[in-house]
């Protein structure tokens, strides 16, 4: 059965909808680290033993520039987990999003242009938009 345009409309409106509903949210990574300290007396200087921690690190990359934040055990790592988890949905929403108004753009019809001066207008509009970008180099 073919998707109406109004059908899409109304996904694509849930979708905003759900959308304002995400909440707090950050991209990244959680890890758990484990390090030796380097005093050769330490239990951790010892063969095999995986070292101190685990330390946790929320770690992301924006604008290229990584970061990186110690997080600790209970609240504040509860938070940043449930923050990350809450960027999964908002990436999810945005790819579906993506998706409804791709199909929109197929179905909705583009306006005819019965004037034969305005199409023309439109034609020398167009390649010249178009013409620069192709010069340009």
């Amino acid at each position: 059965m073919p998707e109406t345009l109004e059908a899409l409309e109304l996904e694509r409106t849930k979708l905003y909808q759900r959308l304002q509903a995400v909440g707090d949210f950050r991209p990244g990574t959680i890890s758990g680290n484990f390090r030796k300290c380097g005093k050769t007396n330490c239990a951790c200087a010892r063969k095999g033993h995986p070292g101190h921690g685990p330390q946790y690190l929320w770690n992301t990359t924006q604008r290229g520039q990584s970061r990186a934040q110690n997080l600790h055990m209970g609240p504040e790592l509860e938070k940043v987990r449930k923050e990350l988890a809450t960027h999964r949905i908002f990436l999810s929403l945005c790819h579906q999003l993506v998706e409804v108004n791709e199909k929109i753009c197929q179905l909705r019809p583009f306006q005819e242009v019965k004037d034969e001066k305005e199409l023309e207008a439109l034609k020398k509009k167009l390649q010249k938009q178009f013409s620069a970008r192709w010069h340009k180099k």
